[in-house]
């Protein structure tokens, strides 16, 4: 975009100085202009270093002649040898060619951070835009794709016609790209395309200058347009003509249908009602075409044309010989909307490395002109590969508002024309009306200038803070302050970091903590769970937004309209479980939905356990942090639907009435399942609808066959209370007041055998009773101190376990996580989608730790790049959160396998093991 950087005109005659903030947090500040004739203001070109391929100007030599001649205004250019246009151009043309751009009122750039005029909000009373490159983007996008088919053809093994295209950038101008384009069109009509492929089809989406300029240099090319229901006819011909190529120009029409099944009547009711729509791309073009060519406008609220899951599909039918070779060989996304219309553009390409390819079957992006999937280019500055002429449309649109820009009278906004009015972001140092939703995104006076960091304030330093840390740590704009009560692991975890800093902290102290929050940019909150609503009321009250693991509560549901208000975010559940398992299931349920596929049953099972091989303990358990979370889960109430059925097991039963085995498409792990609180409620919260067209809502908790017993029977001996705190001097003596239920400190064993077979109901040479007793021996041997303090049994024993069942040095954890998804299709074909993640620890980081502290950082990276628009108490459930997430999680090693299978009966038996009597 250019920048229109007002800098303050001066006299002798002190004046207040404007300043111009960018979102990137920069600041300048330009020194007073000299007199020119006619008191014209002065303008300055700065040069263009922001990226090597960027050689375009504002203003064209010939332009900056006409200026000064109808003008008489000076003209400032710093020198670049790489300019498109050469600096003696400039000085021939009148203009002054020195670094120092002070003197200079007006300065134009191109693609610049800081902005006072944006030359995309100029448009007419149309809404359309008045200054713009995207007819060069277009021309230059065709352009490199047909040199990219050319490398594509060649990899897969054919000499085309497409070899002898260049990149755009090798062309001097449109002219001669044309040129080329048309030569190889002659080749095409001498030798024909390759016949294995059929009729080479190029789809075109919208109806810009994005678009048309595509269509100009495809139209070089022998050529014919099929209307979009022709395609499997063309395609299916027999006798095909290819020495030709074939396009279709696509509306809306031909890819969206309602999602009841009919057509799109009305484009107005799609841009305003998106969501009754949904794309069938994947059905009516991309089965028939080899190359996309993107130009339209698309936006979060519409949905994809084309997903990854969907590609999938399609590659698998090509493999399976049922669509045709070479369909969908090509993406060339001009208009570079990542994660957009084309989930698989997952990032911008460079102009010298324009390509790379997509095996949506394997789900991995490679290099390899040879390998399988689809080749994509996202070139995100396709003007630049052809300045001449781009420069100088750009520079004859533009030039009429420099010369408004410059005349004597432009000293305030309300002497602008209202089209530029109306494209002025900021003016005298402030934002202007329409733009004042930008003014969270600044720094504060105290701290603005090219070096300000945004500061992130992290509350709590246990174990899932060192992931989170280290990964915030790697950019170089953030500082981080760690708020503990635990000072050597504050202390401990921002060692190394320069840019992080700990500090004491009571959260209780309202008054500290508010301090601390209103310095910082955005709030992490990794305290115990039932803080979480306090340090939300004192982010609301300071205007900043937070980021939580944990699960919202109704204490912080009630903070949604005040942080509203606000204006910012409380994003919850962003950890494992909750968190990956609501983005991972919101993955497949939105695609499920882009195709019109209904969820009619949903089962997610998430677990975070010791690795096999370090389960060696009687639970097939071990804590990494503290075990009452843990012990204290056991008991809450479990609600959730099957059958078509509600179904509820009441906290005191949930362990006894445990799932005995869950399958999972590891064979080799052992495990069974808790039933985890409400599920039901996530209906809604996944877009699901009435939960009474549902055939399963589950979720639930993975512990290895056996645990659910044993800690029922712990429960059953008393050891879960939590009323009746009692003092003892040793385990022993702790394990024998449970057992006696307080009326000894000391049994013999004999006795102790008895107390435990009476309240168990079990038999002595049970083999339950048997493990209860190898528990209990080895726990009561522990030799540390007990508590000092009078204490509940549950929270005595949450001490024992964490000593005892800890991972020792060399030992890993793991995390589990498996979804189910039963899924009918419009056709009544009904199939069932597993997803599921297996993730170990390592030496540098526990799974679990990992897996709670990367999604939380992840999504804290997106709050501070402004990449999540809604505000209020917020779950990870909108693509353009989770999207991003899990493809950075994968880069991380966090992936999950999904896989198809013949639909089967979903079976959720409660049954526990029959071990206990009801």
């Amino acid at each position: 975009m250019v920048s229109f950087i007002h800098a303050h005109l001066t006299t002798r005659r002190p004046v207040q100085k404007a300043l111009l903030r960018s979102i990137s947090s920069t600041t300048r500040t330009f020194q007073s202009s000299q007199q020119v004739p006619k008191a014209y203001r002065t303008l300055g070109l700065r040069r263009e270093d922001k990226s090597r391929w960027e050689r375009r100007v504002a203003l064209t030599p010939e332009a900056v002649e006409r200026l000064i001649r109808q003008t008489g205004t000076r003209v400032y250019v710093q020198p670049s040898t790489k300019r498109i246009f050469t600096d003696e151009a400039y000085k021939k043309a009148g203009a002054t060619v020195t670094e120092d751009l002070s003197a200079a009122d007006v300065i134009l750039g191109i693609k610049e951070d800081i902005r006072l005029i944006d030359y995309e909000l100029m448009k007419d009373e149309t809404g359309k835009r008045l200054v713009a490159f995207g007819q060069f983007a277009g021309n230059a996008g065709m352009v490199d794709t047909l040199h990219g088919m050319g490398h594509r053809f060649l990899g897969l093994g054919y000499s085309t016609p497409f070899m002898y295209m260049s990149m755009a950038h090798a062309y001097r101008s449109v002219a001669s790209a044309k040129l080329a384009v048309r030569s190889m069109g002659n080749t095409i009509e001498d030798e024909g395309t390759p016949k294995d492929f059929g009729p080479l089809v190029y789809a075109f989406t919208g109806d810009g200058n994005v678009s048309h300029g595509a269509l100009d240099i495809f139209k070089q090319l022998p050529h014919e347009f099929v209307p979009a229901e022709d395609l499997p006819k063309l395609v299916n011909d027999k006798n095909p003509n290819l020495n030709k190529v074939y396009a279709t120009h696509l509306d809306i029409g031909d890819y969206i249908k309602a999602k009841d099944g009919s057509p799109v009547t009305s484009h107005q009711d799609y841009f305003d009602n998106p969501s009754k729509y949904h794309s069938t791309f994947h059905e009516t073009i991309a089965p028939y075409v080899n190359s996309v060519v993107t130009g339209a406008y698309w936006d979060q609220r519409y949905p994809r044309l084309l997903t990854n899951a969907q590609l999938r599909d399609i590659q698998l039918r090509q493999a399976q010989g049922t669509i045709k070779k070479g369909k969908m060989m090509t993406l060339a996304d001009i208009v570079c909307d990542i994660r957009g219309a084309f989930e698989s553009l997952s990032h911008s390409t460079n102009v010298d490395d324009g390509f790379f390819y997509y095996d949506a079957i394997k789900n991995q992006e490679h290099k390899d002109p040879e390998g399988p999937g689809m080749q994509i280019m996202g070139i995100d500055i396709l003007p630049a590969e052809l300045p001449i002429e781009s420069s100088q449309f750009f520079s004859d649109k533009l030039f009429p508002y420099v010369k408004e820009l410059i005349q004597p009278s432009a000293k305030a906004l309300s002497d602008l024309s209202p089209l530029l009015a109306n494209a002025t972001i900021a003016d005298s140092g402030n934002l202007t009306k329409a733009h004042r939703g930008l003014q969270e995104h600044l720094p504060a006076t105290t701290s603005s200038g090219p070096d300000r960091k945004k500061t992130v304030l992290l509350l709590g330093s246990g174990m899932v803070a060192a992931p989170l840390v280290n990964h915030l740590m790697k950019r170089p704009d953030v500082r981080i302050v760690v708020g503990s009560n635990v000072t050597a692991e504050a202390n401990a975890l921002v060692a190394g970091h320069d840019r992080a800093e700990s500090v004491d902290l009571d959260i209780s102290n309202k008054e500290q903590l508010s301090r601390l929050v209103s310095g910082a940019d955005v709030v992490v909150s990794f305290v115990p769970a039932f803080l979480h609503a306090g340090v939300a009321e004192v982010c609301v009250k300071q205007r900043k937004h937070m980021v939580t693991a944990s699960y919202v509560s109704q204490e912080m549901q009630a903070l949604d309209a005040s942080a509203q208000d606000s204006d910012i975010l409380i994003m919850n559940e962003v950890g494992l479980d909750p968190g990956i398992d609501h983005m991972s299931a919101m993955k497949i349920i939105d695609d499920a939905k882009s195709r019109n596929i209904k969820v009619r049953s949903f089962i997610s099972w998430c677990g975070g356990l010791p690795a096999p091989e370090a389960s060696n303990t009687p639970l097939g358990y071990k804590f990494s942090w503290s075990p009452r979370g843990v012990l204290t889960a056991s008991g809450n109430d479990a609600t959730y639907w099957t059958g078509g059925k509600k179904y509820t097991i009441a906290g005191q039963d949930l362990l006894r009435d445990h799932f005995p085995t869950i399958r999972t498409p590891y064979q080799g792990f052992v495990f069974e399942g808790l039933a985890n609180r409400d599920s039901l409620s996530y209906a809604d919260t996944y877009g699901l609808g009435d939960i009474k067209d549902m055939d399963t809502m589950f979720r639930g908790t993975l512990r290895y066959q056996g645990y659910s017993d044993l800690l029922y029977a712990f429960r059953k001996l008393g050891f879960l209370d939590q009323t009746n705190p009692f003092k003892s001097a040793t385990w022993t003596q702790y394990f024998d007041h449970v057992l006696s239920s307080g009326k000894q400190q000391q049994l013999s064993e004999s006795d102790r055998m008895e107390v435990l077979t009476s309240k168990l109901g079990l038999a002595k040479d049970h083999p339950l009773t048997e493990r209860v007793w190898d528990a209990l021996s080895m726990l009561s041997s522990e030799s540390s101190p007990t508590p000092s303090t009078p204490t509940a049994a549950l929270d005595s024993l949450s001490v024992l376990l964490a000593r005892q069942l800890k991972y020792q040095e060399g030992e890993r954890d793991m995390v589990a996580m498996h979804h189910e998804f039963g899924l009918e299709h419009p056709s009544g074909k009904k199939e069932t989608v597993t997803s599921t993640l297996v993730h170990y620890g390592n030496e540098e980081h526990t799974a679990m730790a990992k897996t709670v502290g990367l999604p939380a950082a992840m999504t804290v990276d997106l709050v501070l790049d402004n990449k999540i628009p809604e505000r209020g108490v917020l779950r990870p459930t909108m693509s353009h959160v989770y999207s991003p997430i899990l493809e950075r999680l994968e880069h991380e090693g966090v992936r999950f396998v999904e896989q198809v299978h013949p639909s089967h009966p979903v079976r959720l038996d409660a049954t526990g093991s029959g071990v206990w009597k009801n």
